[in-house]
Order: structure tokens, then sequence, then C-alpha cells
């Protein structure tokens, strides 16, 4: 009986790990731990979409909490998953993003700090626009759109620093809406993926 009980349990653990290989292609070390760390950042932002597009009931501890979960995945956590030439195996990462190290690596830091701003923001459930959360335009692609234009500007150009450290400023987003401050986060996300990573084979 033993050693059927014992045989029985190491099918089902084999079933489960062939479950988690097949779930990443077959990926191994570091780049698994980023695909891993990736999968826990995205069920992180699917908690917060059905919060936002209002099919589950605003809870600031919920958003708190997925909000955790992106910060402490964020930056250098993020960043360290990445050493130079990690592509083999079934990797989705590009060749560019040691060519352009930096700026990867500020996206990783901004989205540490916004995600750091969305927990300050949680408990502010009003919305710039007055309409439903993520329903329509929000006053957040204006804004961000203006303040790009203006850094383009002559005249702005003094301001424009002190304006980029305060969209990232985790102080400063927690006087913010909670949308708002989500959709920077997402923002972010997208930046990198559409410049770092492949597209998915269909």
């Amino acid at each position: 009986m033993n050693k059927m009980i014992a045989a029985v349990s190491l099918v089902l653990m084999a079933s489960v790990s062939s479950q988690l290989v097949m779930a990443h292609g077959g990926a191994t070390g570091i780049v698994k731990e980023r695909m891993d760390l990736m999968d826990n950042m995205k069920d992180a932002v699917k908690q917060l979409k059905a919060i936002y597009k209002g099919d589950e009931e605003y809870d600031p501890d919920t958003i708190r909490n997925a909000a955790l979960v992106i910060r402490d995945h964020s930056g250098d956590a993020m960043s360290k998953l990445f050493p130079e030439g990690s592509l083999k195996g079934k990797s989705e990462a590009k060749p560019i993003i040691w060519q352009e190290w930096n700026r990867f690596k500020k996206l990783a830091d901004d989205q540490e700090k916004i995600a750091q701003g969305l927990y300050n923001a949680a408990e502010n459930q009003g919305t710039a626009s007055g309409g439903g959360m993520m329903g329509t335009n929000t006053m957040m692609g204006q804004n961000m759109m203006d303040s790009h234009s203006m850094m383009g500007s002559g005249s702005m150009m003094g301001n424009s620093k002190h304006m980029q450290q305060n969209m990232t400023n985790p102080e400063h987003l927690g006087s913010m809406p909670s949308d708002m401050v989500f959709k920077m986060l997402t923002d972010t996300c997208s930046s990198c993926h559409t410049r770092y990573r492949k597209e998915k084979d269909k």
C-alpha cells in the first residue's frame, strides 16, 4: 500500500512539474525566474483591472496588496533577473534591453515608485473625470500629453525635470485619484513590454 501511495505521489508530482514547465514553454533557470515574476505581476494587475473596470467592489486593501506585489517585483528585483545575454531557451526578452540598459532600468525603477504611489493612493476612490473608473477617458491621458508637449517647449524645459520627478514621486502620486495612478502603472508596463518583449507566437 505504501509503495502504491508513493508511486501515485510521484506521478502527481511529475504531472505538476510537467504542467509548470509547459506553462513557460520549457524555460529554466533565470529565464523561468523572470517569467514567474512577470506572471505574479500579471495576476496583480488583473485584480486591479477588475476593480477599476467596476467588475469588483472598490477595496483599498485589495489595491494595496496588489500594489505591493507589483512594487516588490519591480526595480532591482526585476532588473537583476536580466543579466546581459540571458536569451537562451524560451526567453521573450529582446537583445535591445542590454543596448538600452539605462532606459530599461529606469522603467523598472519607475514602476516600483508608481506601484508605491498606488499603494499610497488606495483610499482615493474619486476619479479626475468624475465618471466611471476607466469607463471613459480620464484627465490622465490629457495630462500626460500636455506634459510631453510642454517638455518639448523651450520655455518649459526648466520645469520638465521637476515634472518628471513628480510623476514618479510616491508621495505626490499618493495624493492623486488611484485610478489615475493605476493608469500610469499600466502605461509603464506597456512601454516596457512593447519595446523589450518579443511578440508571442500565435
